[in-house]
């Protein structure tokens, strides 16, 4: 059963797990999804909003009618939506910036414009060598996506050398290897942590957290980390 966060007459969130499907894809028709189970658990229908990449786990919203859908689904088109991620990346980053890089979503369309805010909230260098280089330096970065690109974060800190570790398509296979085998880590080091919406029902701000989970809370324990995900900075900006 999935860990609610946040439930009322329109709209209900859970803590998604890595490596499960939003809803059923034409490539993994027959696998398990978050939109089916999640259904047969409230014992009614449920809408999806928005997606997570199947590997990434962390806050997951759907609508419990159409309507609420339908309203909904235009706070994020007017990008009215607050999304804040946890992740952690290869190498330094720098202490905050905004990524502004447009991204294609196919190959043979137009780059279109994405944005990405980030923070910086922890580094750790091990006196071991990864690939060619002579120590493992790693951040922890919080960010947040202003506009909703498909794999937007992941393609972005890859544009500025910066990787989310574990990512098999845009990430470091060096740097991966090493984290599975230091750490035990056979994931994408990306969570959603937060997302925050004006209700478009009540009219009351609403914001939904959810802690990093338990493999990911003993990743930042073996990198010295701790507790220091749940402050630092935020990326500026409110909805």
């Amino acid at each position: 059963m999935f860990r609610i966060l946040y439930q009322d007459d329109h709209y209900v969130a859970v803590d998604k797990p890595s490596g499960i499907f939003v809803h059923p894809t034409r490539l993994g028709r027959r696998e398990p999804n978050c939109m089916s189970r999640l259904g047969r658990q409230l014992g009614r229908p449920v809408f999806t909003i928005h997606r997570l990449d199947r590997a990434t786990s962390g806050v997951l919203l759907f609508a419990l009618s159409s309507e609420a859908a339908r309203k909904i689904c235009l706070l994020f088109e007017e990008r009215r939506i607050r999304k804040e991620y946890l992740a952690v990346v290869r190498g330094f980053a720098p202490e905050a910036g905004r990524i502004d890089h447009p991204l294609r979503k196919h190959r043979e369309k137009s780059a279109v414009d994405a944005v990405t805010d980030f923070v910086r909230v922890g580094t750790v260098e091990l006196q071991e060598p990864v690939g060619r280089h002579d120590t493992a330096r790693f951040s922890l970065v919080r960010a947040v996506p202003r506009t909703g690109r498909m794999h937007q974060i992941r393609r972005h800190m890859a544009h500025i050398a910066h990787p989310v570790l574990g990512d098999t398509r845009y990430g470091d296979g060096a740097q991966n290897r090493f984290f599975r085998a230091r750490f035990g880590m056979r994931r994408l080091a990306l969570m959603a942590v937060c997302l925050a919406f004006l209700h478009p029902y009540t009219r009351d701000c609403v914001s939904v957290a959810a802690e990093p989970s338990e493999d990911l809370q003993a990743t930042f324990a073996g990198l010295g980390w701790n507790e220091s995900w749940a402050g630092g900075p935020h990326p500026p900006g409110t909805l």
